[in-house]
């Protein structure tokens, strides 16, 4: 059986003195070290912008026909890997359809928030989930803000994230585990 593409994103740096954006760095090195999983289709450097990342994430989810979404951004002041639960517009708010415990299975540096801010992380998060209410076959998103790395954190995130990644992949293939409830 052939799995569905696994669609990752990340977001380019936007702050002045930002050398990079960790979610970036931590898909570029697990890609270089062929740690995801291979059905993985990445769209980095996404421009940090309220209208383009819609677009640009939504535009490639249909062409890539995803039976997963994990959209990554940066928590430079989070200590954690923070799976978002949720997104909020205006007053109105959209959940995640995936069973995040379940993701979160075998992980050690990685929680749920139910945060996931009020900038452009919040706002795409929102209108991809928004995008792919209806779809068919379901498609899971999610959100990961990926911490500021640091020599002693690098390798529990690159684990948890590969795991997590693993943990999506598996559910996508087997729909009766919980995916969508």
């Amino acid at each position: 059986m052939t799995l569905a593409p696994l669609l990752i994103t990340t977001f380019q740096p936007w702050r002045a003195h930002q050398q990079a954006n960790t979610s970036d760095e931590l898909v570029a090195t697990l890609a270089k070290q062929s740690r995801l999983p291979s059905n993985s289709v990445l769209l980095r450097q996404v421009p940090v912008s309220f209208d383009i990342a819609p677009i640009r994430i939504i535009s490639e989810i249909y062409r890539v026909r995803p039976g997963a979404v994990i959209c990554c951004g940066m928590a430079e002041n989070r200590s954690y890997l923070s799976l978002e639960q949720q997104a909020t517009c205006a007053h109105r708010r959209l959940q995640t359809k995936v069973d995040l415990p379940a993701l979160l299975e075998g992980t050690v540096l990685s929680q749920i928030s139910h945060d996931a801010g009020r900038y452009v992380c919040n706002h795409l998060y929102y209108k991809v989930l928004e995008n792919v209410s209806a779809a068919q076959p379901p498609v899971g998103v999610i959100f990961a803000h990926i911490p500021a790395l640091s020599a002693d954190s690098t390798p529990f995130v690159l684990n948890d994230f590969c795991k997590i990644a693993a943990n999506l992949n598996q559910m996508c293939c087997d729909r009766a585990s919980g995916l969508y409830g």
